[in-house]
């Protein structure tokens, strides 16, 4: 078969590979809700804690991190502040710009919900390398 062509089962692995990640996904978003907080919310205290420099930890970075449009980082971090969840100040460097905290609260969610993401992936490994492998590409033969 080609390179470019796909058989029978590459098409059973990468909808194999669509129904484990669709199935982690779904499990993240029912873990954060049952910690009592919004899915995004979850994204917004793991992405403001991963970040190195360079990184700032501005509602510019969270929205490129979660895929979202800037308008509604904004709303996804207002939400977060009054829930207690996140601190907004100024930045030290940009006056404009505002720098984001992750509070003590928000540092036990996270945790809680981090613990619980590791085991189900942990479990969910197997699968989603079984998956990931059965798509691999071999190189071309090359003749002597």
């Amino acid at each position: 078969m080609a390179n470019g062509d796909l058989g029978t089962d590459q098409y059973r692995a990468l909808a194999e590979l669509r129904y484990q990640i669709r199935r982690f996904l779904t499990f993240s978003e029912d873990a954060a809700r049952a910690a009592n907080i919004e899915p995004q919310q979850h994204q917004l205290l793991l992405v403001l804690k991963a970040l190195r420099a360079p990184e700032k930890p501005t509602v510019r970075t969270v929205a490129a991190r979660i895929l979202i449009q800037h308008n509604s980082a904004v709303e996804l971090v207002k939400r977060s502040v009054d829930q207690g969840l996140v601190d907004r100040g100024t930045s030290k460097l940009d006056r404009r710009e505002a720098s984001l905290r992750i509070t003590p609260a928000g540092k036990r969610v996270l945790k809680r919900l981090s613990l619980a993401h590791r085991r189900e992936l942990r479990s969910a490994a197997p699968l989603l390398l079984e998956a990931l492998n059965s798509l691999r590409v071999r190189p071309p033969r090359r003749s002597p």
